[in-house]
């Protein structure tokens, strides 16, 4: 069964993959709302709601009913400062926007993990984003769809060194560990809200990277 959702909650506007994101749902005529809270200010839009300041002072005040909402919430140890402060970010602040956005209504949440997400990885990185994830089951989504991209590939606001030199490289590794255009990730994530498939749905790089084309 394939649903159009019109109310959107959609968390990490400002990042790569968010702004194709952001892009495509705002010209989507299907949708009359999409409620994007950010740190900083986002091109007005008739149909886009930007709440904007620090996550913690105005999740809680986020209102109005919303079918579908995404998480493209992710930053990086060396952005972040630290250990602790990217696991503000990478599992706390996803678990709190899950959260508040299944209080307000949505159905299905569809987030950005990572390739090789496991919480007992000895990879700082993968242990954290498989938390994210097992924190996200117990939340218990009718419908929870857990995007696994390998490395993204795009021009960023702020360039992260290690992509622009993995990037190339990755577009030569085959299966799912080739790098994935965060244009194509995006694509594939709007195509993973049309379906109603309820429990949780894991959707590998490979997927898509197919399905984003």
């Amino acid at each position: 069964m394939y649903l159009t959702p019109q109310h959107v909650l959609l968390a990490g506007a400002t990042g790569l993959t968010g702004e194709h994101l952001l892009d495509r749902l705002l010209n989507e005529p299907t949708i009359s709302r999409v409620l994007a809270p950010s740190r900083r200010p986002l091109a007005e839009h008739p149909h886009l709601e930007n709440p904007v300041g620090d996550p913690q002072v105005f999740l809680p005040q986020l209102s109005g009913r919303v079918d579908i909402a995404y998480c493209c919430l992710g930053t990086t140890i060396k952005q972040a400062g630290s250990e602790a402060a990217f696991r503000a970010v990478d599992l706390d602040m996803v678990v709190a926007f899950a959260k508040r956005a299944r209080e307000m209504g949505a159905r299905h949440l569809i987030v950005i993990s990572a390739i090789g997400a496991d919480p007992k990885s000895s990879v700082f990185y993968n242990r954290v984003k498989g938390e994210m994830e097992q924190a996200l089951r117990a939340q218990d989504w009718p419908q929870l769809t857990i995007c696994r991209p390998s490395l993204l590939l795009g021009e960023r606001t702020e360039p992260r060194l290690a992509e622009q030199l993995a990037g190339p490289l990755s577009k030569l590794i085959p299966g799912k560990y080739r790098g994935i255009e965060a244009c194509h990730l995006a694509r594939a994530m709007w195509r993973l809200a049309l379906e109603e498939q309820d429990g949780v749905r894991v959707i590998e790089s490979d997927d898509l990277r197919k399905l984003g084309k």
